[in-house]
C-alpha cells in the first residue's frame, strides 16, 4: 500500500495488493487448499459433524445452553447494532462519497436495472418465505408482546372485534420489521465492502480484503485467515438453519399432501437427497447449475404467488400488503428499541435470532449481490439493496399473512392455519394449513413442497461455491472436488443439527457463528467509510 498526497491535501490511497499475495498450493485429491483456511475450517467442521453424532445429547444441551444465553443475555447487543447498520447505510446516501461509483469512475454497469432488481430479490429470497411467510404474522397477531396489542381471540376461541383491527396491523408490522430494512442493511454492508475492495482497490473477492485499511498487509497473515475462517463458519451455520428449516417443512407438506410421516429420521433422509441433487448442481458450475437452477426457483416463486392471491381472498392479501406496510412505517423506530418495552419472549425468540440469522447470511448473499452490482454508484447501491428486496418480500409476507389472518378471522372454529400456529405450534404445518383453505389444495401443496426442495438446492449450491471461493483466498474458479466436499459438509452440519436438538440446535448454530460475525462487521462499515474516502467522486 502507498500513500500520496493531492493538491488540496486530501490523502490518496493506493491499495496494489492482488491475487498472488495469497498462498494457494494445489493439495490432495484436486483441492486448491488456500493455507491453513481451508485445512482448519474443513478439519473443524469434520470434526464437529463427528462429535455431534458421538454425544448427541451432550451436544443437545450445548446447542441448547448457547442459544438460550445469545439470545436471552446478548439479544440487546444484536439490536443495537444492526440499528447501528441502518443508520450507517442512511448516512452514506447523503453523504458526498456517495457518487463513488463500484469499479471507478468509469466503470459500467453489468446489468440492466431490471436484470439488477431480479438479481438482488434472488439473492437473499430463500426458505424464510415459505417458512415464516404464514407462520410469523399470524404468530405475532396472537401473542401480541411487540406492541401490547391485546389479542383478536378469545379463550373460547371467539374472536374479540375491538382488537381485530390493531393486533392484525401490529403482527404484519413486526413481521415486516425482520425482513425489512434491517435484514438488507446487513447484506448492503458487507456487499458494499466485497465491491469497493475488489473492484476500486483491486484487492482479492475475499472477506479479510475489507480490512486491509486497517491491517494492512498483515491481512494475508492470520489475522486474515482468522477473520476467513470465521466467515465460513457462520455461512455454514446460516446455511444449516435454511437447509433444516427447509428439511422440517419439506417434510410437513409431504405429510399433508400424502401422509408421510413427520420425524427426524424423515428429514435427514429429505436433507440427503436434496444434497445429491446439489451435488449434481455444483458439479456443473454457476453458469450450468446455479443459475438455471435459480431461474426455476424464480419462476416458481412467482407462479405460486399469483396462485395464492388470485385464488385466495385477494382483497384481503393487498390488504395485507398495505397495512403491514404503513404499520411498519409508523412503528419500525418502537420495533428497534432494544429496551423501551415489556417483550422479552419477542426479543429474544425472534428479532435476536433474525438479526444472527442475516448476519451469519452475510458472507453468502454479499458476495452475490458485489457480483452483480459493479458499476453502480454507492448513493443507488444502497437505495436499491434496501428498499427493492425489502417491498417485494412485504408483498409476498403481507399477501400470505394477510390471507391466513382473514382464514382465522372469519373462521376460527375450522382454521388449519389457527390450529397449527395458535391452539398447537407446528410452525412447519402454517403453510399447508392456509393452503387447506383455497381452491386445487393437493396441487398447490406439491407446488409448495416442491418450491421448498429447489429453494433447499439452490441455497446448498450457491453456498458451497461461496464457501470454497472463501476457503480458496477469493478465487471463483476453485477444482469442482473442492466445491462438491462443501455441499457435502453443510448437508452433514444440517444434519447433525437436526439430530442434536432439531430447531433450538439450528438457531444455536447461527448466534454462536452470527455473534463474533457481528463485530467484525461493525469494523467494517469503518474501512468502508475509510475505502470511499479515499476515492475519486
Amino acid at each position: 500500500m502507498t500513500d500520496s498526497t493531492s493538491d488540496d491535501g486530501e490523502i490518496e490511497t493506493d491499495f496494489e495488493v492482488g491475487q498472488d499475495n495469497i498462498d494457494g498450493t494445489l493439495g490432495p485429491f484436486g483441492f486448491d487448499i488456500h493455507n491453513p483456511v481451508f485445512v482448519i475450517s474443513g478439519l473443524t467442521a469434520v470434526a464437529f459433524v463427528l462429535l455431534t453424532l458421538i454425544f448427541p445429547e451432550q451436544a443437545g444441551a450445548t446447542f441448547l445452553a448457547v442459544r438460550n444465553f445469545a439470545t436471552t443475555q446478548l439479544d440487546w447487543f444484536f439490536m443495537i447494532i444492526v440499528n447501528f447498520f441502518v443508520i450507517f447505510c442512511l448516512a452514506l446516501i447523503f453523504l458526498p462519497m456517495s457518487k463513488v461509483r463500484l469499479g471507478g469512475p468509469d466503470a459500467v454497469p453489468e446489468y440492466s436495472y431490471p436484470e439488477w432488481f431480479a438479481m438482488l430479490f434472488a439473492a437473499g429470497m430463500g426458505i424464510g418465505l415459505l417458512f415464516f411467510g404464514v407462520l410469523e404474522p399470524v404468530y405475532h397477531m396472537n401473542v401480541s408482546e411487540p406492541l401490547g396489542v391485546p389479542s383478536p381471540i378469545a379463550e373460547d376461541g371467539s374472536i374479540i372485534a375491538e382488537n381485530v383491527d390493531a393486533a392484525r396491523s401490529m403482527g404484519l408490522a413486526a413481521t415486516f420489521y425482520h425482513w425489512g430494512l434491517h435484514g438488507w442493511a446487513v447484506y448492503a454492508i458487507m456487499a458494499l465492502a466485497l465491491a469497493l475492495f475488489t473492484y476500486n482497490k483491486g484487492l482479492p473477492f475475499s472477506i479479510r480484503s475489507c480490512f486491509y485499511p486497517i491491517l494492512g498487509e498483515r491481512v494475508w497473515g492470520w489475522w486474515g485467515h482468522f477473520i476467513d475462517i470465521l466467515a465460513v463458519f457462520a455461512t455454514l451455520f446460516g446455511l444449516a438453519t435454511s437447509l433444516g428449516l427447509g428439511a422440517q417443512q419439506a417434510n410437513a407438506g409431504f405429510n399433508f399432501a400424502f401422509g408421510l410421516g413427520i420425524s427426524t429420521d424423515a428429514q435427514v433422509i429429505i436433507i440427503i437427497l436434496v444434497t445429491a441433487v446439489a451435488l449434481v448442481s455444483v458439479y456443473r458450475g454457476l453458469d450450468g447449475g446455479v443459475k438455471v437452477l435459480s431461474e426455476i426457483n424464480m419462476v416458481l416463486a412467482v407462479l405460486f404467488f399469483l396462485f395464492v392471491l388470485l385464488v385466495g381472498p385477494t382483497l384481503a392479501g393487498l390488504d395485507g400488503f398495505w397495512t403491514g406496510l404503513v404499520a411498519y412505517t409508523a412503528e419500525i423506530i418502537p420495533l428497534s428499541n432494544p429496551f423501551g418495552r415489556d417483550d422479552d419472549a419477542y426479543r429474544e425468540g425472534w428479532t435476536a435470532f433474525y438479526w444472527a440469522w442475516w448476519v451469519s447470511w452475510a458472507p453468502f448473499v454479499g458476495m452475490f449481490i458485489a457480483r452483480v452490482s459493479r458499476g453502480r454508484t454507492v448513493r443507488e447501491f444502497i437505495i436499491c439493496v434496501l428498499v427493492i428486496p425489502s417491498l417485494i418480500i412485504f408483498i409476498w409476507m403481507g399477501v400470505f399473512g394477510g390471507i391466513a389472518i382473514d382464514q382465522i378471522l372469519t373462521s376460527p372454529e375450522t382454521s388449519m392455519v389457527k390450529a397449527n400456529v395458535i391452539d398447537s405450534y407446528s410452525p412447519e404445518l402454517s403453510l399447508f394449513g392456509m393452503l387447506n383453505e383455497l381452491p386445487f389444495t393437493k396441487i398447490a401443496s406439491t407446488i409448495a413442497i416442491f418450491l421448498a426442495l429447489v429453494f433447499f438446492v439452490t441455497s446448498s449450491d450457491s453456498g458451497s461455491l461461496v464457501v470454497d471461493t472463501i476457503t480458496a483466498g477469493g478465487k471463483i474458479d476453485a477444482p469442482v472436488p473442492q466445491r462438491i466436499f462443501w455441499c457435502i459438509v453443510e448437508g452433514l452440519i444440517a444434519i447433525v443439527l437436526l439430530i442434536g436438538g432439531g430447531l433450538s440446535a439450528l438457531q444455536a448454530g447461527v448466534t454462536a457463528t452470527g455473534l463474533p460475525f457481528a463485530v467484525l462487521m461493525l469494523v467494517m462499515c469503518y474501512t468502508i467509510f475509510q475505502g470511499l474516502r479515499t476515492e475519486p467522486r
